[in-house]
C-alpha cells in the first residue's frame, strides 16, 4: 500500500478544520448579506423576499438611527480618548521599578477580566439614586441629593463613559507598557551620556518607537467601543428614554423584538462599514507613521 506524502498528511488533517470554519463563519456571513437586501422575519415563516437596497434606503433616511450612531460616536470619542491617555500616563508610571509594583499592577488589570454584564450589574447597584454607595458618599461630601446617574439623560452618558473607562483602561496601560518596556535601555543610556532631558528622551525616543503600537491599541479599543452592546444593555438598557441608546442596542431592538431580521442584517452592514472606514484611517496614519521612522 502507498503511503502518504507528508503534504497529503497536512491535507486530510486542515481539511476538516477549514470546512467548519467556513460553514461557521463565511456561510453566516454571506446568508445575513443576502438577507440585507430582502423582507424577512426569522418568525414570520415566509420565504425572504428581495426588496433591493429598499432596507438600506430606509435606515440611511431614519433619523432616529443617525441619532444612535451620533450618541455611539460621543461614547468612542469621550471613552476611549480618557483611556488612552489614563493607560498611557499608568503605564509610564508602572515602566519603573518600585515597591508593591506588581500587586498594584495586578490590582488595576482586575477590571478587564470580568465579564462586561457582570460589570454592568454591579455598577447599577452602584450608582443607583436609591442605595446606590457613590451618589450616596457624594452626597455626604459635597451636599444635596443622590445624583441620579442613571435615570438624568444629562448624566448617563458620563455613567457609561465611567464605567467603560474603568474597564478597559487596564487594556490601554497593558499595551502601552509593552512597547515602553520594548524600547532599547541602551538608546537612553546614549542620550543621557549626550546629557539630553528627560522630554527630549520621551518626544525623540519613547514616543516614536512606541508610536505604532499605540495606534494599534486605539484601533482595536475604538473598533471594540463602536460595538458596545452588553456594558449598556446591563447598565441603562438605553435609557433614560434613548438618552444612551447605542447603534448596537438598536441593532438588538430591531432583530430580537421587533423580528425585522432583514432590517437588521442591513444595519449591521452599515455599521460594519462605518467600522471599516474607522479602521482604514488608522492603518494609513500606521502605514505613515512607519514610513516616517
Amino acid at each position: 500500500m502507498r503511503a502518504l506524502s507528508d503534504q497529503a498528511i497536512k491535507r486530510l488533517c486542515l481539511t476538516p478544520t477549514l470546512a467548519l470554519l467556513i460553514g461557521m463563519n463565511l456561510f453566516p456571513l454571506l446568508w445575513s448579506l443576502y438577507l440585507s437586501f430582502c423582507d424577512y422575519s426569522a418568525l414570520g415563516g415566509k420565504p425572504p423576499e428581495w426588496v433591493g437596497i429598499d432596507n438600506y434606503r430606509s435606515i440611511l433616511n431614519n433619523e432616529r438611527i443617525w441619532g444612535y450612531f451620533q450618541t455611539t460616536a460621543r461614547f468612542v470619542m469621550l471613552a476611549v480618548s480618557i483611556e488612552f491617555f489614563l493607560g498611557f500616563g499608568l503605564a509610564m508610571l508602572f515602566n519603573r521599578t518600585f515597591a508593591g509594583r506588581g500587586l498594584w499592577l495586578t490590582l488595576i488589570l482586575l477590571p478587564m477580566m470580568l465579564s462586561p454584564a457582570v460589570v454592568g450589574l454591579f455598577w447599577k447597584f452602584m450608582l443607583d439614586a436609591n442605595f446606590g454607595l457613590i451618589p450616596h458618599l457624594m452626597s455626604k461630601v459635597f451636599g444635596g441629593a443622590p445624583a441620579a446617574w442613571l435615570t438624568d439623560p444629562n448624566k448617563v452618558m458620563t455613567a457609561l463613559v465611567l464605567v467603560d473607562v474603568w474597564m478597559w483602561t487596564p487594556f490601554m496601560l497593558l499595551i502601552c507598557l509593552a512597547g515602553l518596556a520594548a524600547v532599547p535601555k541602551s538608546l537612553y543610556e546614549a542620550a543621557s551620556v549626550d546629557r539630553a532631558s528627560t522630554m527630549f528622551k520621551f518626544f525623540r525616543i519613547t514616543l516614536p518607537l512606541i508610536a505604532p503600537l499605540l495606534l494599534m491599541a486605539l484601533l482595536f479599543r475604538t473598533m471594540d467601543a463602536f460595538k458596545l452592546f452588553d456594558l449598556v444593555f446591563t447598565l441603562t438598557s438605553g435609557g433614560p428614554g434613548d438618552a444612551s441608546e447605542t447603534a448596537s442596542l438598536y441593532l438588538y431592538r430591531v432583530a430580537f423584538n421587533q423580528f425585522s431580521t432583514g432590517e437588521a442584517c442591513a444595519l449591521a452592514y452599515v455599521m460594519l462599514i462605518v467600522i471599516i472606514a474607522l479602521s482604514n484611517l488608522y492603518v494609513r496614519l500606521l502605514v505613515k507613521i512607519k514610513g516616517d521612522l
